[in-house]
């Protein structure tokens, strides 16, 4: 493998443990506490903080509110918001912060009570956004989850993919759920029906929420947050953990257009960009951390990180080849994912804490041996206006 350029890396993380908070917590006291137990992971304190990074979530005016909730007077605030792969993005700023000596110690912080809001992500009218293309797709009511069963229905109309083949995304994801005791909470606490293993037929057998798209293969809605902290190498090396670098960014944008193949995402463009910078392939990677809004999710994301050729997808995740312990990998959302640990409504932070234990060797479905874990963001909607963020983790 050829030497890396490594300018940033991941030195502290902290995944907040209840998926329910009953309104007890809000979203800003969420992001606070996950905040102070990351930095304690690194060995550092607010103290050390020189740069913020915030997708607004917690209220407020984004960046400046967070700086004053922590008592801090940060040199750099990005409010970057693109909804999922908002941290992704973050993590790939921080690293060019960091590089260009604007900054040493970086605080990413989430926090949501999407669950004990009651709020109907993916069942929900969208209503206007204001986007441009609002009178292409909004006057006919469809849902968010409508628009990724379109996907769905698609890519299965184009390229023969099966059901059986996008459940294999939802049985890998909860056989390595089952094995976290806070995604098993989470269930408990979300009230899931008969919580164990599922197979194939339990994922096809399922309700239709909308066709082709079962009840297994949507993410749950909880509350949740965490944090993320990133440093400088002069940091790092001294920090409490091993470093987990930063090896490869990669951003990108894609919206409905005259002729657009939905079945393709923006990870088309930002992956290439990730692993060109990190001198590595798709296959070389033990992790591989991404977006699970639901199974469809998964697939074309592979496809398009270049896991495989795009059509494929439905091929590859066969034979129960994403779980943790399948040699043939890569380990797909060791944590049990938005469909089986947690999904407050943006789950990209997630990606990053748990690609870090495992290169920290420290998941609850660890593979043994990791050093290499791609986590990829989906922000907006697959099939319809979405960004991309790519980033390439290499363990210390």
């Amino acid at each position: 493998m050829p030497a890396q350029s490594r300018d940033a890396a991941i030195v502290g993380v902290h995944e907040f443990p209840s998926r329910d908070v009953e309104g007890a917590l809000s979203p800003l006291q969420i992001k606070a506490k996950s905040a102070a137990a990351a930095l304690a992971d690194a060995g550092l304190t607010l103290a050390d903080v020189d740069a913020i990074y915030d997708a607004g979530e917690g209220g407020g005016m984004a960046g400046l509110n967070i700086a004053e909730y922590f008592g801090l007077k940060p040199n750099v605030i990005d409010t970057t918001g693109v909804g999922g792969s908002s941290y992704e993005y973050h993590a790939a700023h921080a690293k060019r912060d960091i590089a260009a000596g604007k900054a040493n110690v970086a605080l990413l912080t989430y926090g949501s009570t999407a669950h004990s809001a009651a709020q109907r992500i993916g069942v929900g009218g969208r209503g206007a956004t204001g986007h441009p293309s609002d009178n292409m797709d909004m006057f006919a009511g469809m849902t968010l989850v409508a628009n990724y069963a379109m996907v769905a229905a698609r890519h299965m109309h184009q390229y023969g993919t099966t059901s059986r083949q996008l459940a294999e995304i939802a049985t890998a994801t909860r056989y390595h759920a089952m094995r976290n005791p806070q995604a098993v909470q989470a269930m408990k606490d979300l009230e899931f029906l008969d919580i164990r293993e599922t197979s194939i037929d339990d994922v096809v057998n399922s309700r239709m929420i909308a066709d082709p798209l079962h009840l297994l293969e949507c993410c749950m809605i909880s509350d949740g947050g965490g944090a993320v902290v990133i440093a400088s190498p002069e940091v790092a090396r001294d920090c409490a953990k091993p470093p987990v670098w930063i090896i490869g960014t990669g951003e990108a944008t894609k919206y409905p257009e005259n002729g657009g193949d939905i079945t393709t995402s923006a990870a088309a463009q930002s992956a290439p960009a990730a692993f060109g910078e990190a001198g590595v392939s798709a296959g070389e990677m033990d992790i591989a951390m991404i977006y699970d809004s639901f199974s469809i999710t998964v697939l074309t994301l592979l496809e398009d990180l270049g896991f495989c050729a795009k059509g494929e997808g439905g091929n590859y995740v066969e034979g129960g080849k994403l779980r943790f312990d399948n040699p043939a990998g890569p380990a797909l959302n060791t944590d049990g994912g938005g469909l089986s640990s947690n999904h407050p409504g943006m789950r990209g932070i997630f990606l990053l804490i748990e690609a870090a234990r495992q290169l920290r060797g420290e998941s609850t479905s660890q593979v043994q041996g990791a050093s290499l874990a791609v986590a990829h963001g989906n922000g907006g909607m697959l099939g319809s206006r979405h960004t991309a963020g790519t980033i390439v983790l290499a363990g210390d």
